[in-house]
């Protein structure tokens, strides 16, 4: 990953560990609120390919996800790209979970799942339309993965955990 100064400025706004930290947030709390326990750091890698993707993130926000299944069956254009998309933005997703370490906002549990701090975020969603539009989404897909076992989120993305 390039020294922060040296990335171009699209990516400096869009990636910066303060907003992807903020949206994995807004998953982890809504996972934790469900299920009282840590999100597995391998459903926490999907966050920010499906909630910074505008049309994943679409789909995420308007689907029946208590049917995956159904909801992947008849979008398939979610699956297009999530394995680049999701290498390319592993760098940006352990910044901002460094960064979260380091705001000690986040914990890893003794099960090795990833946990909030208990009150380190605000319940508003706040900023632009987009960026609330990301928060919503990462606060959905935290709620839905909660309810579905991980190993069926793997298999319905194709994910080999």
């Amino acid at each position: 990953m390039r020294p922060w100064k040296d990335r171009p400025r699209e990516l400096r706004n869009l990636f910066n560990p303060a907003f992807c930290g903020l949206v994995l947030l807004r998953g982890l709390v809504a996972y934790e609120t469900e299920k009282q326990k840590g999100m597995p750091f391998s459903l926490v890698l999907l966050l920010l390919p499906l909630c910074l993707h505008k049309e994943s993130r679409g789909i995420v926000r308007r689907g029946a996800w208590s049917h995956l299944m159904k909801t992947v069956e008849d979008n398939p254009q979610i699956l297009v790209g999530l394995p680049d998309r999701t290498r390319s933005l592993l760098p940006y997703t352990f910044e901002a979970l460094g960064f979260l370490m380091h705001l000690s906002s986040i914990i890893v549990d003794d099960d090795g799942g990833i946990r909030p701090v208990a009150k380190c975020l605000a319940a508003t969603v706040k900023g632009t339309e987009e960026s609330r539009d990301c928060q919503m989404a990462a606060r959905s897909l935290g709620k839905k993965f909660s309810a579905i076992d991980k190993v069926t989120i793997y298999t319905t993305f194709g994910i080999r955990p």
